[in-house]
C-alpha cells in the first residue's frame, strides 16, 4: 500500500474507506470492481490504484481496518470496564452504533466478508478473523456473578444464546438491506431488557 494514503485529509480517507465498505458489502469480492469503488469515493480509478496496488490489497486493508476500528470504539466506550454482562452489551451496542454513524457499511462489510469464499482472499480472511466470539474468548472482559442469575442457569449457554441471537438479528437486517441505526438501537435495547427479565433474579432487575 502506498503510504501517501495515510497522509490524505481525514475526510478523503474516510470517503475511500466507506466506498470500499459499501461496494464490497453489496457484491461478492469477485464482482466488486475497483472502478465502482473509485466512483463511489469521488476519485479516479488510477488514483485508487495509486493508493492500493490491487483489489486484494484494498480488501485486506479494509478488513484489518474494520477490526481495528471496532476495538477502538469498544475501548472508547469502556466496554471492558464493567463486570455486568448486560452493561457490557449495552456499551457494546453504543460503540457499534457510533462506529456505524461514521462508517455506515462497516458491519455489513464484516458480515459479508465472514462468508466470502473467493480463493484469492479466503485464506487471508480466515487468518484475520482470529478468535470467534465465545464465552471463553470474552471472559477477560467481564466476571459474571452467578448469584445475580436464576438458579441452575448455564451461564455459558446464556451467553452463547445472546451472542447468536445478536448475530442472527444483524444477518437478517443485512439480508433485508435494512441496516437502520436508530431502528437497531431500539431493537437491541429491547433485546437486552428481555434477556435481563429472563435471566436475572428479580432482586437484580
Amino acid at each position: 500500500m502506498n503510504e501517501k494514503f495515510f497522509s490524505l485529509p481525514e475526510e478523503k480517507k474516510t470517503a475511500i474507506i466507506n466506498a470500499g465498505y459499501r461496494v464490497f458489502s453489496q457484491n461478492s469480492y469477485k464482482k466488486s470492481p475497483m472502478s465502482e469503488i473509485a466512483a463511489e469515493a469521488g476519485i479516479s480509478k488510477s488514483l485508487l490504484f495509486h493508493y492500493f496496488k490491487n483489489k486484494k490489497e484494498l480488501y485486506l486493508f479494509l478488513l484489518t481496518n474494520a477490526a481495528e476500528t471496532t476495538y477502538q470504539y469498544l475501548y472508547q466506550f469502556q466496554c471492558n470496564e464493567s463486570e455486568d454482562i448486560f452493561e457490557i452489551m449495552h456499551r457494546g451496542l453504543k460503540a457499534k452504533l457510533a462506529m456505524m454513524r461514521k462508517y455506515p457499511d462497516i458491519t455489513a462489510f464484516a458480515i459479508k466478508g465472514y462468508y466470502e469464499t473467493d480463493p484469492e482472499v479466503s485464506d487471508d480472511i480466515q487468518k484475520m478473523i482470529g478468535r470467534i466470539a465465545s464465552f471463553e474468548a470474552n471472559e477477560k472482559f467481564f466476571k459474571i456473578d452467578p448469584e445475580k442469575f436464576i438458579p441452575g442457569l448455564d451461564l455459558k449457554m446464556m451467553y452463547t444464546d445472546m451472542y447468536l441471537a445478536s448475530e442472527g438479528y444483524l444477518w437478517e437486517k443485512f439480508q433485508q438491506g435494512r441496516m437502520n441505526i436508530d431502528e437497531m438501537e431500539k431493537d437491541f435495547t429491547k433485546m437486552i431488557d428481555f434477556w435481563k427479565n429472563i435471566y436475572l433474579k428479580k432482586a437484580f432487575l
